[in-house]
């Protein structure tokens, strides 16, 4: 998430539509495409919210196999983004909470079952725990979608079955780490073991708890090592919910710790750029790049938030964005056909609002949005930029959120200078029919993943990390093995070998 260092002049957000007006006529531009400025006028689906179907089960910390209250005996309130309303106290972990998660995880891994397993019993552990997310899909899908303010729908669809497909794709390397045999110079022979680390700690995000939850929990116990996890405290319910799971599936005990409390979240920075050629088809790389930003209200590390279009098409590129974020529906997320829930709590909202009113004050052109959506909840209006410059908070910030920021370039070495301008490398998108284009643009672009004419396309076996600010090393597929294993060279002499 990006740093929350933002200068005085922005520490207070306008959040009525008269302020927003009042602003607007004295500070920057608007949009005077037909002639003033469109406020956004999809319909709304907040009037009556959907009560979550499911019960919240698990709010204890869960230490060497049992649920606990904290060290303190604290708790602390986790929130409906739809509300800003408390839905559950939840065990408040400190230092000391860590300190036994980690003897339970340690004595787990130095005297318990768990890497004395063969790889194959680990292996049938994990599916049988995938099985158990595959059965249990509606009532996760429920609790992540009440506790993050994502659509059910993307929960439901998406973010489940990949989390169980996450799962068996590390069943399946459980039995397949080995290491080499090493020819030498001399009569030694030499091979390599691949060992678990030990106890892992663990940190993960709030705005895919469960998915991130897959990507550092499958790997690490494939390679037969145990864990202290803490949930971001924005969102501890369902890594709670799998992790009971996990135990019903025949984990050992002290094997996964999971502690929630409050502390800093781990997660990678971006400010990722997506760049449509003058050769694009307008009408696909329109709603691509709508994609690309507003998935998942915006609030993800990877989000095409710089969006770069060519001169020849930037004009049409403006109106037919600005038209479909004006049909994006807003709303209970648990509705069919909203496409765009709540931010994830108020501290995000307001940051939100506080780049949207900088955008403004550095006369980048409204096209629409800029406000709060609705009375109650962290919901905020899809918003479209252009005129955006490289030098705008808005164009070099993570915004984390609804907020598109349109950029205008001319050749191909103008804009890969522009895009690898940034301290972030983890993401970037290509929109064009030329191959040329295309190979020039993958290869140049200093980011850990490009997408060609596709958009955050995340198979289990697709490594995904980012260069500079972005992160250090991959998570998913193979190359998250490495961060879990430790390679140890054994060589012992040859007495008279028949070959070397």
């Amino acid at each position: 998430m990006a740093a929350r260092r933002i200068s005085s002049l922005l520490t207070r957000s306008l959040s009525t539509s008269s302020a927003y007006a009042s602003l607007l006529s004295s500070l920057g531009k608007h949009s005077s495409r037909n002639g003033s400025l469109k406020r956004f006028s999809t319909a709304t689906a907040l009037e009556e919210l959907i009560a979550p179907p499911v019960n919240i089960t698990y709010t204890q910390n869960l230490i060497d196999g049992k649920f606990v209250d904290a060290a303190s005996g604290k708790t602390f309130p986790t929130y409906d983004p739809r509300t800003g309303e408390v839905i559950a106290h939840v065990a408040e972990g400190d230092a000391e909470d860590i300190n036994r998660a980690v003897a339970a995880a340690r004595k787990a891994f130095d005297e318990g079952p768990w890497p004395k397993m063969t790889p194959y019993e680990r292996s049938r552990i994990l599916l049988r725990f995938a099985d158990l997310i595959e059965k249990h899909s509606q009532e996760l899908a429920a609790l992540e979608s009440w506790n993050c303010g994502k659509l059910y729908e993307q929960s439901a669809k998406s973010e489940l079955p990949l989390l169980a497909r996450l799962f068996h794709y590390y069943a399946g390397w459980a039995d397949k780490i080995h290491g080499l045999t090493v020819p030498a110079d001399g009569p030694h022979h030499v091979q390599t073991l691949h060992e678990p680390i030990g106890v892992a700690g663990q940190i993960i995000p709030w705005n895919f708890p469960l998915i991130m939850f897959a990507w550092k929990v499958g790997p690490a116990l494939a390679c037969g090592n145990t864990i202290v996890l803490k949930t971001a405290e924005q969102t501890p319910l369902t890594a709670l919910y799998v992790a009971k799971l996990f135990h019903e599936a025949g984990l050992p005990p002290g094997v996964l710790n999971v502690v929630s409390g409050y502390g800093p979240t781990a997660e990678l920075g971006g400010k990722s750029p997506f760049i449509i050629c003058e050769d694009a088809d307008i009408d696909k790389a329109v709603e691509l790049a709508h994609y690309a930003l507003f998935f998942n209200q915006g609030q993800c590390c990877c989000a095409g938030s710089r969006t770069f279009v060519h001169e020849r098409v930037y004009d049409e590129f403006i109106e037919k964005a600005k038209a479909r974020a004006l049909r994006r529906v807003v709303g209970d997320p648990f509705k069919k056909g909203v496409e765009q829930g709540p931010q994830i709590d108020s501290e995000q909202f307001e940051k939100v609002l506080r780049y949207i009113r900088s955008g403004i004050e550095s006369n980048a052109t409204l096209e629409c949005g800029g406000d709060r959506f609705g009375t109650r909840g962290y919901f905020v209006q899809p918003t479209v930029f252009s005129n955006v410059t490289d030098d705008m908070l808005i164009a070099k910030d993570e915004i984390f959120g609804p907020v598109q920021s349109i950029l205008k370039f001319k050749d191909l070495d103008e804009v890969t200078r522009r895009a690898n301008t940034t301290k972030y490398g983890l993401a970037a998108g290509v929109f064009t029919k030329n191959i040329d284009a295309a190979n020039t643009l993958t290869r140049a672009l200093r980011t850990g993943t490009v997408w060609v004419n596709c958009f955050d396309v995340f198979d289990a076996a697709i490594p995904f990390g980012g260069y500079k600010m972005s992160g250090i090393g991959r998570e998913k597929g193979i190359y998250s093995l490495h961060n879990y294993l430790q390679v140890k060279a054994v060589v012992t002499p040859l007495k008279n070998p028949a070959w070397l």
